[in-house]
């Protein structure tokens, strides 16, 4: 059978792991008097922000992780956590490395992987991903990492160095993601795209809109779905 795509790449946060509901049960676990909720959505609000100041130059290379301490160092004073000490705030930080996958993950991607190269494709940095790949168990044939290109996602260098690292064309690649604004900038490289709906993204509280976009090659329930749209 024709296999157009021979390379999946994926987003990671959001498209295959949970990332709001992982925050949310750890903060809720180490810290009962904290709103987990608010907290997850104010650390993931200071992600964008913290990359632009990147890829201005305001920052030189800085991974994920040292973002995401930023960030986090400011939004400890908000929560009434200002007091925690070097070991809690490192072990909280490290909860990126820990997010739980979505209940159609797993399968999904082995499933997927029986007729294509899978890689990560995300912001975060690659000690962050195969952490999380060791804990969850997640398939990986190469983990690839916006650190690899020192270029964070919208960057052409991302997706194109995707293409360039398997030696394909940009269109024999797709981008697996549940965030239209990521695969929009993926289209523009040439590659092809396949949105995820993952609708409780930012919680139950905060649904998200998942309506198609037919600039995409294909748009899918989860990644089980993806499976039976490509075949596998």
């Amino acid at each position: 059978m024709n296999n157009p795509f021979p390379v999946l790449a994926f987003d990671i946060f959001g498209t295959v792991v949970d990332w709001h509901g992982s925050i949310v049960a750890e903060v809720q676990a180490l810290y009962p008097q904290v709103d987990a909720n608010a907290f997850a959505l104010a650390w993931r609000t200071g992600y964008q922000p913290a990359m632009q100041r990147v890829r201005s130059g305001e920052l030189g290379w800085t991974r994920i992780d040292g973002l995401h301490r930023l960030i986090l160092d400011d939004l400890l004073p908000r929560f009434g956590l200002a007091h925690l000490g070097e070991a809690e705030r490192q072990h909280l930080n490290r909860v990126w490395h820990r997010l739980n996958p979505w209940p159609d993950t797993l399968a999904g991607l082995t499933r997927l992987k029986t007729r294509h190269l899978i890689c990560t494709l995300s912001n975060g940095n690659i000690g962050l991903l195969t952490h999380m790949a060791k804990r969850a168990g997640l398939p990986w044939d190469c983990i690839l990492s916006a650190e690899v290109f020192r270029a964070y996602k919208p960057d052409p260098r991302a997706y194109l160095g995707v293409a360039h690292t398997f030696d394909m064309a940009p269109e024999q690649v797709m981008l697996v993601a549940a965030h239209q604004d990521d695969l929009a900038a993926a289209r523009a490289c040439g590659l092809g795209t396949a949105y995820i709906e993952r609708p409780l993204e930012f919680g139950a509280l905060q649904p998200k809109d998942v309506s198609p976009d037919p600039a995409n090659t294909h748009h899918a329930r989860d990644l089980l779905h993806l499976a039976d749209v490509l075949g596998c």
